[in-house]
């Protein structure tokens, strides 16, 4: 006698329920909304909000980077627009290597390049460069000191030059013939600057043609108005405050535009991703999209850049301030000022700016004005939301099902089916593009949970439904 089989008690469980992924992901959007409602509302009966960095590494937060965008193009106008006056009012303090100057030598194993550098100034040379020589054969040590006193009539010239080699004899103990003074030539050229233009013309076109290919025109449009915004700004604040220019500063500033660069790809890469997942339902309008993108890697902007800053910023204190280096000076501090202004202008200007310019296209414009008319829109997704949400709908790489802790910390899972997510992902810019099935048409079976308010206690949300395909066997739905 065969062995028993296991009776359904219940038949109907056997049915599967299958959804269209567009309806799917609707439902999914607007149980986060809702969950979003309720935080809102533990946090308005008095719950205890975590610190904003807390939130920042959690993923709870939706700074509004988009609607803010004019406060930061005013800020970088007006940074901008004062170096522009100051350029063409004083110009810039170019050092010796651009136009020459003079130079004193002088030999001594006691004093330092910070004293040398403190007894020039007050021979009156106000941006001296002073570095310390060794003659390998002997073990000799020379302080070498170079500065430009092209200001003031020849007089005056010949009178400062005698000041400084009577106050560097003084300083070493030797006398006035014991140290040594020359006219210096430009080392950097009209022939160097020009290489170094047809350079950086080339870099900029290879650049716009990559990010053009690899993202979009626009993209690359607006990453390379952050480019010229960091030029802009290092090269007014040099001319505002006279730092003096140096090869040193030249390289650091090039340096500094290929980071800039990278951190700006980093966010048009998540903005790519997202436009085609989440963006594609119509549920939410291109800056929205943006606003989350930045959001999601704001944690890796931050930490990147104070990476990148506080080792140059340590150089630049400790080699200037105590060890008298001025080469590290002028390369330290225009490392600062071109990283401080990279991730400034990757975070405040491209990514606005790429939103400024997508809204206007026609499909945006249309999503815009059917979430406008639709007038339920919930809560701005955060970081956590759309993960969630990606977990929940199967996404590449995400868990099967959404699994949220009383922290709103998301814990990963298993990888749900890449097969079911893209045909989801096609079926939503399917619906998107004809707004048949979109839910900005308005024709989709149900409407927002969260515009009409949730009666469940903040926390406690109900498990996910089963559905066709998670886990091992067919969902079943009662």
């Amino acid at each position: 006698m065969s062995p028993d089989k296991p009776v359904d008690d219940d038949p109907a469980e056997d049915e599967v329920e299958e959804l269209d992924p567009v309806e799917e992901l609707v439902e999914e959007f607007d149980e986060e909304l809702e969950h979003a409602e309720e935080l809102l509302e533990a946090e308005a009966t008095g719950a205890k909000r975590p610190n904003v960095f807390m939130r920042l590494y959690r993923g709870e937060t939706s700074f509004d980077f988009i609607g803010n965008r004019r406060w930061w193009f005013g800020i970088s106008a007006i940074i901008i627009l004062v170096g522009i006056i100051s350029l063409s009012t004083q110009g810039l303090n170019e050092g010796i290597d651009f136009k020459g100057g003079q130079s004193w030598l002088v030999s001594s194993q006691t004093m330092t390049v910070a004293q040398a550098t403190s007894v020039v100034k007050a021979a009156g040379v106000p941006s001296p460069t002073v570095v310390q020589l060794t003659n390998q054969l002997n073990g000799q040590k020379q302080i070498q000191v170079t500065a430009d006193l092209g200001t003031g009539t020849t007089e005056q010239q010949q009178a400062q030059l005698l000041a400084v080699q009577a106050a560097l004899a003084k300083a070493a103990h030797v006398s006035k013939s014991g140290v040594s003074v020359n006219q210096v030539g430009a080392t950097w050229g009209s022939n160097v600057t020009s290489k170094a233009i047809q350079a950086l013309i080339i870099f900029f076109i290879v650049v716009t043609l990559y990010i053009s290919l690899r993202f979009e025109p626009k993209m690359a449009v607006a990453a390379m108005v952050a480019v010229f915004h960091d030029i802009l700004v290092v090269v007014g604040i040099y001319s505002l405050f006279q730092f003096q220019v140096t090869p040193d500063t030249v390289v650091a500033v090039l340096t500094v535009l290929g980071y800039s660069l990278y951190d700006t790809v980093v966010v048009f890469d998540r903005i790519r991703d997202n436009s085609q997942g989440l963006g594609a339902s119509g549920r939410i309008t291109y800056s929205e999209m943006v606003n989350l993108s930045m959001n999601q890697t704001l944690a890796r902007s931050i930490n990147t850049s104070m990476v990148a800053i506080v080792p140059v910023l340590s150089v630049l204190l400790i080699g200037s301030l105590f060890l008298g280096a001025t080469t590290l000076q002028s390369f330290g501090l225009a490392l600062v000022i071109g990283l401080t202004s990279g991730a400034y202008s990757s975070i405040f200007i491209a990514s606005p700016l790429l939103a400024f310019m997508k809204e206007r296209e026609p499909r945006y414009v249309t999503i815009r004005q059917r979430l406008e008319a639709r007038g339920d829109r919930g809560p701005t997704l955060t970081p956590a939301m759309a993960a969630a949400m990606a977990g929940a709908t199967g996404g590449p790489g995400r868990g099967s099902s959404k699994v949220r802790t009383s922290s709103g910390v998301i814990r990963p899972g298993a990888g749900g089916s890449k097969t079911k997510a893209a045909a989801g992902a096609a079926a939503v810019a399917k619906a998107a593009s004809d707004g048949s099935k979109s839910p900005a048409g308005g024709s989709t079976p149900s409407t927002s949970r969260a515009s009409q308010g949730s009666t469940r206690p903040a926390g406690s949300r109900p498990p996910p439904r089963p559905r066709k395909g998670k886990g091992k066997g067919k969902g079943k739905r009662r």
